[in-house]
Protein backbone atom coordinates (compact mmCIF):
# COMPACT_ATOMS: atom_id res chain seq x y z
CA UNK A 1 0.00 0.00 0.00
CA UNK A 2 1.44 3.32 -1.04
CA UNK A 3 1.80 6.05 1.56
CA UNK A 4 1.02 9.67 0.84
CA UNK A 5 3.07 12.46 2.33
CA UNK A 6 1.91 16.06 2.72
CA UNK A 7 3.34 18.37 0.14
CA UNK A 8 5.66 21.05 1.54
CA UNK A 9 4.04 24.46 1.70
CA UNK A 10 5.32 26.90 -0.89
CA UNK A 11 7.23 29.98 0.18
CA UNK A 12 5.84 33.39 -0.71
CA UNK A 13 8.06 35.80 -2.59
CA UNK A 14 10.04 38.49 -0.77
CA UNK A 15 8.22 41.00 -3.01
CA UNK A 16 4.87 39.96 -1.52
CA UNK A 17 6.23 40.19 2.03
CA UNK A 18 7.59 43.67 1.25
CA UNK A 19 4.23 44.76 -0.15
CA UNK A 20 2.43 43.43 2.94
CA UNK A 21 4.89 45.24 5.19
CA UNK A 22 4.60 48.54 3.31
CA UNK A 23 0.80 48.43 3.51
CA UNK A 24 0.87 47.55 7.20
CA UNK A 25 3.27 50.43 7.88
CA UNK A 26 1.05 52.83 5.94
CA UNK A 27 -2.07 51.82 7.84
CA UNK A 28 -0.26 52.08 11.17
CA UNK A 29 1.16 55.52 10.41
CA UNK A 30 -2.18 56.87 9.18
CA UNK A 31 -3.72 55.82 12.49
CA UNK A 32 -0.87 57.33 14.51
CA UNK A 33 -0.45 60.52 12.46
CA UNK A 34 -3.85 61.52 10.94
CA UNK A 35 -2.26 64.35 8.92
CA UNK A 36 -0.40 61.67 6.95
CA UNK A 37 -3.73 60.36 5.65
CA UNK A 38 -4.64 63.88 4.59
CA UNK A 39 -1.30 64.17 2.82
CA UNK A 40 -1.87 60.88 0.97
CA UNK A 41 -5.23 62.20 -0.29
CA UNK A 42 -3.69 65.46 -1.49
CA UNK A 43 -0.86 63.69 -3.32
CA UNK A 44 -3.33 61.35 -5.03
CA UNK A 45 -5.35 64.34 -6.27
CA UNK A 46 -2.26 66.12 -7.60
CA UNK A 47 -0.99 62.97 -9.31
CA UNK A 48 -4.35 62.34 -10.99
CA UNK A 49 -4.37 65.90 -12.31
CA UNK A 50 -0.82 65.58 -13.65
CA UNK A 51 -1.63 62.37 -15.53
CA UNK A 52 -4.85 63.83 -16.94
CA UNK A 53 -3.20 67.05 -18.13
CA UNK A 54 0.03 65.53 -19.46
CA UNK A 55 -0.57 62.57 -21.80
CA UNK A 56 3.14 62.43 -22.70
CA UNK A 57 4.03 61.95 -19.02
CA UNK A 58 1.41 59.22 -18.70
CA UNK A 59 2.78 57.44 -21.78
CA UNK A 60 6.40 57.72 -20.59
CA UNK A 61 5.52 56.34 -17.17
CA UNK A 62 3.55 53.51 -18.76
CA UNK A 63 6.44 52.56 -21.05
CA UNK A 64 8.85 52.54 -18.11
CA UNK A 65 6.55 50.36 -15.98
CA UNK A 66 6.14 53.25 -13.55
CA UNK A 67 2.45 54.02 -13.91
CA UNK A 68 1.13 51.19 -11.76
CA UNK A 69 3.54 51.89 -8.91
CA UNK A 70 2.94 55.63 -8.44
CA UNK A 71 0.47 55.07 -5.61
CA UNK A 72 2.72 52.58 -3.77
CA UNK A 73 5.95 54.58 -4.11
CA UNK A 74 6.76 55.20 -0.48
CA UNK A 75 9.76 55.22 1.73
CA UNK A 76 10.18 55.37 5.47
CA UNK A 77 12.98 56.38 7.80
CA UNK A 78 14.18 55.03 11.12
CA UNK A 79 17.06 55.80 13.47
CA UNK A 80 18.81 53.04 15.38
CA UNK A 81 21.01 53.27 18.44
CA UNK A 82 23.38 50.28 18.44
CA UNK A 83 25.40 48.06 16.13
CA UNK A 84 23.32 45.05 17.19
CA UNK A 85 20.11 46.83 16.20
CA UNK A 86 21.56 47.64 12.77
CA UNK A 87 22.81 44.07 12.30
CA UNK A 88 19.36 42.63 12.99
CA UNK A 89 17.50 45.19 10.89
CA UNK A 90 19.58 44.06 7.90
CA UNK A 91 18.40 40.50 8.51
CA UNK A 92 14.81 41.66 8.94
CA UNK A 93 14.77 43.60 5.68
CA UNK A 94 16.45 40.69 3.86
CA UNK A 95 13.26 38.69 4.45
CA UNK A 96 11.53 41.28 2.27
CA UNK A 97 14.16 41.29 -0.47
CA UNK A 98 15.64 44.62 0.65
CA UNK A 99 19.40 45.14 0.59
CA UNK A 100 21.63 47.96 1.90
CA UNK A 101 22.46 50.41 -0.89
CA UNK A 102 24.66 53.48 -0.45
CA UNK A 103 26.51 55.00 2.51
CA UNK A 104 25.44 58.42 3.72
CA UNK A 105 27.43 60.46 6.23
CA UNK A 106 25.08 63.07 7.69
CA UNK A 107 27.54 64.29 10.32
CA UNK A 108 29.00 66.67 7.73
CA UNK A 109 25.62 68.44 7.77
CA UNK A 110 25.36 68.60 11.54
CA UNK A 111 23.38 65.39 12.16
CA UNK A 112 25.20 62.74 14.29
CA UNK A 113 24.28 59.66 12.24
CA UNK A 114 25.42 57.68 9.24
CA UNK A 115 22.97 55.77 7.13
CA UNK A 116 22.09 53.41 4.30
CA UNK A 117 18.95 52.67 2.32
CA UNK A 118 17.41 49.21 2.42
CA UNK A 119 15.63 48.59 -0.87
CA UNK A 120 15.05 46.03 -3.62
CA UNK A 121 17.68 46.20 -6.35
CA UNK A 122 16.27 44.02 -9.14
CA UNK A 123 14.23 45.93 -11.73
CA UNK A 124 11.37 43.44 -11.61
CA UNK A 125 11.25 43.64 -7.82
CA UNK A 126 11.24 47.44 -7.96
CA UNK A 127 8.31 47.35 -10.36
CA UNK A 128 6.34 45.11 -7.99
CA UNK A 129 6.94 47.29 -4.94
CA UNK A 130 9.78 49.80 -4.54
CA UNK A 131 9.37 50.42 -0.80
CA UNK A 132 12.63 51.46 0.84
CA UNK A 133 13.69 52.44 4.34
CA UNK A 134 16.35 55.07 5.00
CA UNK A 135 18.07 53.65 8.07
CA UNK A 136 20.40 55.67 10.28
CA UNK A 137 22.73 54.60 13.07
CA UNK A 138 23.46 57.05 15.89
CA UNK A 139 27.15 57.90 16.19
CA UNK A 140 27.57 57.87 19.95
CA UNK A 141 31.22 58.83 19.60
CA UNK A 142 30.07 62.27 18.49
CA UNK A 143 28.58 63.01 21.93
CA UNK A 144 31.26 65.26 23.41
CA UNK A 145 30.23 64.80 27.06
CA UNK A 146 31.86 61.51 28.05
CA UNK A 147 29.50 61.00 30.98
CA UNK A 148 26.43 61.54 28.84
CA UNK A 149 27.87 59.31 26.13
CA UNK A 150 28.34 56.48 28.62
CA UNK A 151 24.84 56.98 29.99
CA UNK A 152 23.36 56.83 26.49
CA UNK A 153 25.30 53.63 25.75
CA UNK A 154 24.00 52.02 28.94
CA UNK A 155 20.39 53.00 28.19
CA UNK A 156 20.55 51.63 24.65
CA UNK A 157 22.26 48.40 25.78
CA UNK A 158 19.21 47.49 27.89
CA UNK A 159 16.52 47.80 25.24
CA UNK A 160 15.29 45.09 22.89
CA UNK A 161 13.51 46.53 19.86
CA UNK A 162 12.58 43.24 18.12
CA UNK A 163 10.00 40.78 19.41
CA UNK A 164 11.24 37.24 20.10
CA UNK A 165 8.79 35.91 17.50
CA UNK A 166 10.08 38.31 14.84
CA UNK A 167 13.63 37.11 15.49
CA UNK A 168 12.49 33.48 15.35
CA UNK A 169 10.83 34.03 11.98
CA UNK A 170 13.94 35.79 10.66
CA UNK A 171 15.97 32.76 11.70
CA UNK A 172 13.44 30.42 10.08
CA UNK A 173 13.70 32.39 6.82
CA UNK A 174 17.50 32.15 6.94
CA UNK A 175 17.46 28.41 7.68
CA UNK A 176 14.66 27.34 5.33
CA UNK A 177 15.13 29.88 2.55
CA UNK A 178 11.69 31.44 2.82
CA UNK A 179 8.41 31.82 4.69
CA UNK A 180 4.99 30.37 4.00
CA UNK A 181 1.98 32.64 3.54
CA UNK A 182 0.93 32.18 7.17
CA UNK A 183 4.45 32.78 8.43
CA UNK A 184 4.83 35.86 6.23
CA UNK A 185 1.60 37.34 7.60
CA UNK A 186 2.78 36.70 11.16
CA UNK A 187 6.23 38.08 10.39
CA UNK A 188 4.80 41.38 9.11
CA UNK A 189 2.59 41.72 12.19
CA UNK A 190 5.59 41.15 14.46
CA UNK A 191 8.00 43.32 12.45
CA UNK A 192 5.67 46.32 12.47
CA UNK A 193 5.77 46.35 16.29
CA UNK A 194 9.39 47.52 16.11
CA UNK A 195 8.32 50.71 14.34
CA UNK A 196 5.36 51.71 16.54
CA UNK A 197 5.23 54.95 18.50
CA UNK A 198 5.59 54.78 22.27
CA UNK A 199 4.40 57.76 24.25
CA UNK A 200 6.36 56.70 27.31
CA UNK A 201 10.02 57.63 27.49
CA UNK A 202 12.45 55.16 29.05
CA UNK A 203 14.43 57.97 30.68
CA UNK A 204 13.78 60.61 33.31
CA UNK A 205 12.89 64.18 32.41
CA UNK A 206 16.37 65.29 33.48
CA UNK A 207 18.14 62.72 31.30
CA UNK A 208 15.92 63.57 28.36
CA UNK A 209 16.80 67.25 28.70
CA UNK A 210 20.53 66.54 28.75
CA UNK A 211 20.25 64.30 25.69
CA UNK A 212 18.07 66.90 23.98
CA UNK A 213 20.56 69.67 24.73
CA UNK A 214 23.35 67.60 23.14
CA UNK A 215 21.22 67.14 20.00
CA UNK A 216 17.50 66.60 19.50
CA UNK A 217 18.12 63.55 17.39
CA UNK A 218 20.17 61.95 20.19
CA UNK A 219 17.20 62.33 22.52
CA UNK A 220 14.90 60.86 19.86
CA UNK A 221 17.03 57.74 19.43
CA UNK A 222 18.00 57.08 23.04
CA UNK A 223 14.86 57.97 25.02
CA UNK A 224 12.30 55.45 23.73
CA UNK A 225 11.57 51.73 23.64
CA UNK A 226 12.19 51.47 19.92
CA UNK A 227 13.00 53.28 16.67
CA UNK A 228 9.53 54.62 15.90
CA UNK A 229 9.15 55.29 12.19
CA UNK A 230 9.67 59.05 11.96
CA UNK A 231 8.04 59.47 8.56
CA UNK A 232 6.53 57.75 5.56
CA UNK A 233 6.61 59.28 2.10
CA UNK A 234 4.21 59.15 -0.85
CA UNK A 235 5.54 59.94 -4.32
CA UNK A 236 4.14 62.90 -6.20
CA UNK A 237 4.44 63.92 -9.84
CA UNK A 238 4.36 67.64 -8.95
CA UNK A 239 5.92 68.45 -5.59
CA UNK A 240 5.55 72.20 -6.13
CA UNK A 241 1.77 71.82 -6.42
CA UNK A 242 1.63 69.71 -3.26
CA UNK A 243 3.82 72.22 -1.39
CA UNK A 244 1.53 75.09 -2.44
CA UNK A 245 -1.68 73.26 -1.55
CA UNK A 246 -0.64 71.82 1.81
CA UNK A 247 -1.81 74.89 3.78
CA UNK A 248 -5.29 74.49 2.23
CA UNK A 249 -5.51 71.18 4.10
CA UNK A 250 -4.29 72.62 7.38
CA UNK A 251 -0.75 71.29 6.84
CA UNK A 252 2.29 73.53 7.38
CA UNK A 253 5.10 72.72 4.90
CA UNK A 254 8.80 73.31 5.51
CA UNK A 255 10.22 76.50 4.03
CA UNK A 256 11.93 75.10 0.92
CA UNK A 257 11.89 71.96 -1.18
CA UNK A 258 15.14 70.03 -0.73
CA UNK A 259 17.14 68.94 -3.76
CA UNK A 260 17.27 70.27 -7.32
CA UNK A 261 14.96 73.00 -8.65
CA UNK A 262 11.80 72.45 -10.71
CA UNK A 263 12.81 71.31 -14.19
CA UNK A 264 11.26 69.96 -17.37
CA UNK A 265 13.36 66.80 -16.96
CA UNK A 266 13.30 65.79 -13.32
CA UNK A 267 16.60 64.65 -11.83
CA UNK A 268 17.43 62.72 -8.67
CA UNK A 269 15.12 63.48 -5.76
CA UNK A 270 13.13 66.45 -4.48
CA UNK A 271 11.66 66.29 -0.97
CA UNK A 272 9.51 68.39 1.31
CA UNK A 273 7.63 67.70 4.52
CA UNK A 274 5.15 69.04 6.99
CA UNK A 275 6.34 70.16 10.38
CA UNK A 276 6.92 67.45 12.94
CA UNK A 277 4.25 66.84 15.52
CA UNK A 278 4.78 68.03 19.09
CA UNK A 279 3.60 65.01 21.04
CA UNK A 280 2.98 64.55 24.74
CA UNK A 281 5.23 61.98 26.42
CA UNK A 282 5.49 60.62 29.93
CA UNK A 283 8.93 60.30 31.50
CA UNK A 284 10.06 57.34 33.58
CA UNK A 285 9.83 57.64 37.35
CA UNK A 286 7.08 59.15 39.47
CA UNK A 287 4.61 56.75 37.85
CA UNK A 288 4.65 58.80 34.67
CA UNK A 289 3.41 61.87 36.50
CA UNK A 290 6.03 64.07 34.86
CA UNK A 291 5.07 64.85 31.31
CA UNK A 292 6.69 66.78 28.49
CA UNK A 293 6.67 66.98 24.72
CA UNK A 294 8.77 65.42 21.99
CA UNK A 295 9.08 66.39 18.34
CA UNK A 296 10.06 63.70 15.87
CA UNK A 297 7.37 62.38 13.53
CA UNK A 298 6.33 64.15 10.36
CA UNK A 299 5.01 63.61 6.85
CA UNK A 300 7.22 63.80 3.79
CA UNK A 301 6.61 63.97 0.04
CA UNK A 302 9.05 63.04 -2.69
CA UNK A 303 9.33 63.59 -6.43
CA UNK A 304 11.77 61.28 -8.18
CA UNK A 305 13.60 61.93 -11.40
CA UNK A 306 16.34 60.30 -13.44
CA UNK A 307 19.42 58.78 -11.80
CA UNK A 308 22.57 60.75 -12.63
CA UNK A 309 25.90 59.24 -13.60
CA UNK A 310 29.06 60.00 -11.60
CA UNK A 311 29.70 62.88 -14.00
CA UNK A 312 26.16 64.20 -13.62
CA UNK A 313 26.22 63.80 -9.86
CA UNK A 314 29.48 65.73 -9.58
CA UNK A 315 27.91 68.62 -11.50
CA UNK A 316 24.77 68.45 -9.35
CA UNK A 317 26.78 68.52 -6.12
CA UNK A 318 28.86 71.45 -7.37
CA UNK A 319 25.80 73.51 -8.35
CA UNK A 320 23.92 72.77 -5.14
CA UNK A 321 26.93 73.62 -2.97
CA UNK A 322 27.38 76.92 -4.79
CA UNK A 323 23.83 77.96 -3.87
CA UNK A 324 23.82 76.68 -0.30
CA UNK A 325 27.14 78.34 0.34
CA UNK A 326 25.79 81.77 -0.59
CA UNK A 327 22.03 81.71 0.13
CA UNK A 328 20.84 80.57 3.55
CA UNK A 329 17.16 80.06 4.36
CA UNK A 330 15.92 80.51 7.90
CA UNK A 331 16.61 82.75 10.82
CA UNK A 332 18.65 85.68 9.52
CA UNK A 333 18.79 84.17 6.05
CA UNK A 334 17.05 84.74 2.75
CA UNK A 335 13.41 83.95 2.13
CA UNK A 336 12.43 80.72 0.40
CA UNK A 337 11.64 82.54 -2.86
CA UNK A 338 15.14 83.98 -3.11
CA UNK A 339 16.67 80.56 -2.54
CA UNK A 340 14.44 78.93 -5.16
CA UNK A 341 15.24 81.65 -7.72
CA UNK A 342 18.98 81.34 -7.18
CA UNK A 343 18.78 77.54 -7.34
CA UNK A 344 16.94 77.66 -10.69
CA UNK A 345 19.45 80.16 -12.09
CA UNK A 346 22.50 78.10 -11.12
CA UNK A 347 21.03 74.85 -12.41
CA UNK A 348 20.73 76.20 -15.94
CA UNK A 349 24.25 74.81 -16.26
CA UNK A 350 22.80 71.28 -16.16
CA UNK A 351 21.04 70.32 -19.44
CA UNK A 352 17.25 70.06 -19.24
CA UNK A 353 16.39 67.68 -22.06
CA UNK A 354 16.56 63.90 -22.07
CA UNK A 355 18.60 63.87 -25.28
CA UNK A 356 21.22 66.28 -23.94
CA UNK A 357 21.47 64.44 -20.65
CA UNK A 358 22.04 61.17 -22.50
CA UNK A 359 24.51 62.54 -25.05
CA UNK A 360 26.57 64.22 -22.32
CA UNK A 361 26.61 61.02 -20.25
CA UNK A 362 25.01 62.83 -17.31
CA UNK A 363 22.14 60.41 -16.61
CA UNK A 364 21.21 56.74 -16.85
CA UNK A 365 18.64 55.43 -19.32
CA UNK A 366 16.85 52.22 -20.14
CA UNK A 367 17.08 51.23 -23.82
CA UNK A 368 14.55 49.26 -25.83
CA UNK A 369 14.05 48.21 -29.43
CA UNK A 370 11.09 49.91 -31.08
CA UNK A 371 8.57 48.13 -33.34
CA UNK A 372 9.98 50.16 -36.24
CA UNK A 373 13.46 48.96 -35.37
CA UNK A 374 12.43 45.33 -35.18
CA UNK A 375 10.67 45.66 -38.55
CA UNK A 376 13.76 47.25 -40.08
CA UNK A 377 15.95 44.51 -38.60
CA UNK A 378 13.93 41.92 -40.47
CA UNK A 379 14.91 43.63 -43.72
CA UNK A 380 18.55 44.06 -42.62
CA UNK A 381 18.31 47.84 -42.97
CA UNK A 382 19.80 48.84 -39.62
CA UNK A 383 22.75 51.21 -39.16
CA UNK A 384 25.58 49.94 -37.01
CA UNK A 385 25.75 52.93 -34.67
CA UNK A 386 23.40 53.15 -31.64
CA UNK A 387 23.27 56.94 -32.03
CA UNK A 388 21.98 56.47 -35.57
CA UNK A 389 19.51 53.85 -34.33
CA UNK A 390 18.14 56.40 -31.89
CA UNK A 391 17.98 59.13 -34.55
CA UNK A 392 15.97 56.87 -36.86
CA UNK A 393 13.60 55.83 -34.09
CA UNK A 394 14.80 52.23 -34.00
CA UNK A 395 16.18 52.43 -30.46
CA UNK A 396 14.29 54.21 -27.66
CA UNK A 397 15.51 55.37 -24.28
CA UNK A 398 13.62 56.26 -21.12
CA UNK A 399 14.99 57.64 -17.83
CA UNK A 400 15.96 55.21 -15.09
CA UNK A 401 14.29 56.44 -11.91
CA UNK A 402 16.56 57.39 -9.03
CA UNK A 403 15.82 54.96 -6.20
CA UNK A 404 18.18 56.36 -3.57
CA UNK A 405 18.75 59.41 -1.39
CA UNK A 406 20.76 62.64 -1.13
CA UNK A 407 22.65 63.26 2.12
CA UNK A 408 22.29 67.05 2.06
CA UNK A 409 18.55 66.74 1.42
CA UNK A 410 18.12 64.12 4.14
CA UNK A 411 19.97 66.32 6.62
CA UNK A 412 17.84 69.30 5.60
CA UNK A 413 14.64 67.33 6.24
CA UNK A 414 15.97 66.10 9.59
CA UNK A 415 17.06 69.57 10.69
CA UNK A 416 13.80 71.24 9.71
CA UNK A 417 11.91 68.80 11.90
CA UNK A 418 14.37 68.81 14.78
CA UNK A 419 14.63 72.60 15.01
CA UNK A 420 16.01 74.75 12.22
CA UNK A 421 18.16 76.82 14.54
CA UNK A 422 20.10 73.86 15.91
CA UNK A 423 23.31 73.31 14.01
CA UNK A 424 26.20 71.15 15.17
CA UNK A 425 29.67 71.14 13.68
CA UNK A 426 31.11 67.66 14.06
CA UNK A 427 34.85 67.63 13.41
CA UNK A 428 34.89 64.12 12.02
CA UNK A 429 35.29 62.12 8.88
CA UNK A 430 32.91 59.55 7.50
CA UNK A 431 33.31 56.11 9.03
CA UNK A 432 31.99 53.70 6.44
CA UNK A 433 34.16 50.85 7.73
CA UNK A 434 32.60 51.07 11.20
CA UNK A 435 29.11 51.26 9.71
CA UNK A 436 29.62 48.19 7.53
CA UNK A 437 31.18 46.30 10.44
CA UNK A 438 28.04 46.98 12.48
CA UNK A 439 25.84 46.11 9.52
CA UNK A 440 27.62 42.83 8.94
CA UNK A 441 27.70 43.45 5.19
CA UNK A 442 29.07 45.75 2.54
CA UNK A 443 26.66 48.36 1.22
CA UNK A 444 26.13 48.22 -2.51
CA UNK A 445 27.16 51.11 -4.73
CA UNK A 446 24.10 52.74 -6.29
CA UNK A 447 25.96 54.06 -9.35
CA UNK A 448 27.13 50.54 -10.18
CA UNK A 449 23.56 49.25 -9.95
CA UNK A 450 22.26 51.93 -12.34
CA UNK A 451 25.12 51.35 -14.78
CA UNK A 452 24.39 47.61 -14.78
CA UNK A 453 20.69 48.21 -15.48
CA UNK A 454 21.52 50.57 -18.34
CA UNK A 455 24.04 48.16 -19.87
CA UNK A 456 21.70 45.18 -19.56
CA UNK A 457 18.86 47.08 -21.23
CA UNK A 458 21.10 48.13 -24.11
CA UNK A 459 22.37 44.58 -24.61
CA UNK A 460 18.80 43.28 -24.66
CA UNK A 461 17.65 45.97 -27.10
CA UNK A 462 20.56 45.40 -29.50
CA UNK A 463 20.02 41.66 -29.35
CA UNK A 464 16.37 42.20 -30.32
CA UNK A 465 17.64 44.17 -33.31
CA UNK A 466 20.15 41.49 -34.25
CA UNK A 467 23.09 43.73 -33.29
CA UNK A 468 24.35 42.08 -30.12
CA UNK A 469 27.71 43.35 -28.93
CA UNK A 470 27.47 46.79 -30.52
CA UNK A 471 29.08 49.37 -28.19
CA UNK A 472 27.06 52.44 -27.17
CA UNK A 473 28.34 55.70 -28.59
CA UNK A 474 27.22 59.22 -27.81
CA UNK A 475 26.66 61.92 -30.40
CA UNK A 476 26.83 65.68 -30.18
Amino acid sequence: MSRSFPMPQAFVSPDRIRALFAEAMSQMYRAEVPQYGTLIELVAEVNAGCLENDPDLRDRLARAGELERIDVERHGAIRLGTADELFTIRRLFAVMGMQPVGYYDLSVAGVPVHSTSFRPIDEAALNVNPFRVFTSLLRLELIEDEGLRGEAEAILAKRRIYTPRAVALIERHEQKGGLTEAEATEFVAEAVKTFRWHGEATVSADTYKRLHDAHRLIADVVSFKGPHINHLTPRTLDIDAVQARMPERGITPKAVIEGPPRRHCDILLRQTSFKALEETIAFSGDDGAIQGTHTARFGEIEQRGVALTAKGRALYDQLLASVRGEVQVGAGGAKAGAYDDELAARFKALPDSWGELRRADLAFFRYSATPAGIAAAADSRLPGDPAALIAKGYLAFTPIVYEDFLPVSAAGIFQSNLGTDQQQNYATRSNRDAFEAALGATVQDELTLYAERQAASLDSALEALGLAGLPLKTVA
